[in-house]
């Protein structure tokens, strides 16, 4: 493989920020030497193909080289001072370079096959398509929702998408959504089932179920189901090693990887508990009746029930922390999701600790003073970081 072969090939990786430490300084010192200037596609190639096809907006570009050259051992500021404006107008046009390739040209040169990753914003509710596509949805917008072909399946206004139920699929095409910490979000799905989802969590479901199929969808996190009534096709909620089978009915489903048990709490209905790798029978396995949780424990496979208070549980939807005979230590999972920030507890008393306490739509400044005016704790916060002492 010839020099301008493998440069070739580490400008790409370098582009999608995709370089170790020794290829990004390889690929900076290169440019440095040759000033960018032969052994690539002349301008006017650039623009014969851009007549055709969009470019990458110059921004991006930009943001992406300082992405990737922020890794670098770079010491000579003076140097890079010269030669920043020359890089950053490459990088521009090979950015160009690497979207027109990907849909077309790279088959012909043979060099870049792979796609740009987009750069998103870790804070960003997000859309991910069959094809590996994600989308970033913006609570504050209205927009169409299309599936990996450009087909429009639902549409979205602020917190809630609306998935079609016209639309026709012959076989089962899986969309995936996270929500952040901080965040929440409402699905209707094809079926006409609305999810609730609460922040920190992930669902994957069918763009559009099919018959004869089971509706069946996968949870990390904790939503509400309001499941829309289908003696046909079952509706299934696999909660990593518990399945939730239901025909009908709300109920609400807690299975954060990071918590020792998934929790069910049936608001109205019935739901079957079993494990992921049973076939449900209703005469064998458990069967939720309204006002009760089931309780999966994670370690072992166990189910439990017992009689609850269902608004406890669902109280979340309406931004509300409800906590009764919590440990601290728990309550603090759930202040940082719901307020995307990371607590430290370095009183080990307090974190066994147990409490009752309800709080509406208040900032975590309210929250933490309530602890401090009932158990004196001494807290610090920075930032997103919260270290109580």
């Amino acid at each position: 493989m010839n020099e301008n072969s493998e440069i070739k090939k580490l400008l790409h990786k370098f582009i999608l920020n995709q370089c170790n430490l020794e290829e990004s300084n390889a690929v900076v010192d290169y440019y440095r030497k040759n000033m960018l200037t032969e052994d690539f596609p002349t301008v006017e190639d650039i623009n014969i193909l851009l007549t055709e096809k969009p470019k990458m907006d110059t921004a991006t570009a930009d943001k992406i080289f300082h992405t990737v050259l922020s890794i670098t051992k770079e010491t000579e500021a003076e140097e890079i001072k010269i030669k920043k404006k020359p890089i950053l107008r490459y990088i521009s046009i090979a950015a160009s370079i690497i979207v027109l390739l990907s849909i077309g040209w790279s088959y012909q040169k043979n060099i870049f096959k792979t796609e740009i990753t987009p750069i998103i914003d870790s804070n960003a509710i997000t859309l991910q398509l069959a094809n590996g596509e994600i989308q970033v949805i913006s609570s504050n917008k209205k927009s169409q929702v299309t599936d990996s072909e450009g087909n429009v399946v639902g549409n979205q206004n602020g917190n809630k998408i609306v998935y079609d139920t016209e639309t026709k699929a012959e076989k089962l095409v899986y969309n995936t959504i996270k929500i952040p910490y901080g965040k929440r979000f409402e699905l209707q799905l094809s079926d006409g089932t609305v999810v609730h989802l609460n922040s920190g969590t992930t669902l994957k479901y069918p763009v559009k179920f099919i018959a004869g199929e089971n509706r069946l969808v996968f949870l990390d996190g904790e939503a509400f189901f309001d499941v829309t009534k289908d003696k046909k096709h079952p509706f299934i909620v696999n909660a990593d090693n518990l399945n939730v089978r239901v025909l009908g009915t709300h109920f609400n489903v807690s299975n954060y990887p990071e918590d020792i048990q998934t929790d069910v709490v049936l608001v109205e209905g019935s739901v079957g508990l079993y494990s992921g790798n049973e076939q449900f029978n209703a005469t064998k396995n458990t069967v939720l009746r309204p006002g009760f949780k089931g309780i999966f424990n994670k370690k072992d496979g166990s189910i439990a029930t017992k009689a609850v208070n269902t608004d406890v549980y669902t109280s979340w939807m309406q931004g509300r922390l409800t906590f009764r005979n919590m440990s601290f230590k728990d309550i603090s999972k759930k202040l940082e999701r719901h307020y995307n920030v990371t607590i430290e507890t370095q009183n080990k008393k307090l974190a066994g600790e147990k409490f009752y306490a309800s709080f509406g739509d208040e900032p975590i400044e309210k929250v933490l003073s309530y602890f401090n005016d009932i158990h004196g704790i001494n807290y610090v916060i920075k930032n997103n970081e919260i270290t109580i002492k």
